[in-house]
């Protein structure tokens, strides 16, 4: 009599369980993707949309364990994930064949989250001055924050303001090497939880380009479920480009990725991303917070009506500060 032995990598029982394993791997990350590629996120799905570039790295992993398992069905499904990913994340790795228009004025702007004042302001005047910044916005703005800038010299080298510095975390500012008019502020909706964020705006002009509106960008965070509505209101609320009337720039810190279908709706309306424009929209500006294991992802933007080119955008540390520098050069119309 003859025993043969089944070898165990072929037993039914194990196939199975494999494939449910694989499986199990491969659907929540099918459903993120739906849900970024269509915008369906609601609730929790707010925050986790933020971190959707390492949920398209991590869905590299069961396909390429399907594709070794001969998994056939399973690796189908996790390559629909992998080109929804795809499709939504690498745009902003790669540099937009168009960057708006190569002639006009250049000009540097800068944002930075001075993290309820606690930013070292010689380090932000530092930045401005070494990258030749001549518009900078900043959120959490306090006056404390004003006037740390006030003596590290920002005066020095934009003298001129739109200031709505106020405690805690709703305040913000702008500061610009060029005159402005029309300097103010808004209140953003707080939701019944909070004020709303103040977002300071002005129009600014530089020698031999035309005016251009520039709004120092706060939206409230989606921090609780209570707080999402608002979240979306102030990015429905914010400016949208206006072909009749004079260019416009959106910089700050607009607690949204380019996941988010509110913010994607609000480009969509005639802005672009500096940073995804020049193939860096996957540098992080907020995180680590607090100590806690987060990753980074992109909650500051610069962004620009079609009518501004882009030349370049950077992101830069700033001690004290959860939150990274933006900074971007552009090109503004030159004044006709």
């Amino acid at each position: 009599m003859t025993i043969t032995t089944t070898p165990s990598e072929v037993r039914p029982g194990r196939r199975v369980r494999r494939t449910a394993l694989l499986l199990l791997l491969t659907l929540p990350g099918l459903a993120w993707a739906a849900v970024r590629l269509l915008g369906w996120e609601q609730g929790p799905l707010v925050q986790l949309m933020a971190f959707t570039p390492y949920a398209a790295v991590w869905s590299l992993v069961p396909l390429l364990a399907a594709l070794v398992s001969r998994k056939w069905l399973v690796a189908a499904l996790a390559a629909v994930a992998g080109v929804m990913f795809a499709a939504a994340v690498l745009p902003r790795a790669l540099p937009d064949r168009d960057m708006g228009p190569v002639t006009g004025v250049p000009v540097t702007v800068m944002t930075v989250n001075m993290f309820i004042g606690a930013a070292d302001p010689a380090a932000v005047v530092r930045l401005v001055r070494e990258n030749d910044v001549a518009i900078l916005a900043v959120q959490e703005f306090t006056p404390e924050s004003a006037a740390g800038l006030r003596a590290a010299g920002i005066d020095a080298l934009l003298p001129h303001h739109a200031l709505a510095d106020e405690i805690a975390t709703t305040g913000s500012g702008l500061y610009s090497r060029f005159p402005m008019t029309g300097q103010a502020s808004r209140r953003g909706d707080g939701g019944g939880l909070q004020d709303g964020n103040l977002q300071a705006y002005a129009t600014i002009q530089a020698p031999g380009a035309g005016p251009v509106f520039v709004e120092s960008a706060h939206p409230l965070a989606p921090y609780t479920l209570r707080a999402e509505d608002a979240w979306r209101g102030d990015l429905e609320s914010m400016p949208r480009p206006d072909q009749g009337g004079v260019p416009r720039m959106l910089l700050g810190d607009f607690n949204s990725t380019l996941d988010h279908q509110p913010l994607r709706e609000l480009i969509g309306h005639g802005y672009r991303d500096a940073a995804a424009a020049t193939g860096k929209g996957l540098t992080g500006t907020w995180g680590p917070y607090a100590g806690l294991p987060i990753p980074p992802v992109t909650l500051d933007h610069v962004l620009v009506d079609k009518r501004i080119g882009v030349r370049d955008s950077e992101v830069h540390s700033v001690a004290g500060s959860d939150h990274r520098a933006v900074v971007a050069t552009v090109t503004l119309p030159s004044a006709s």
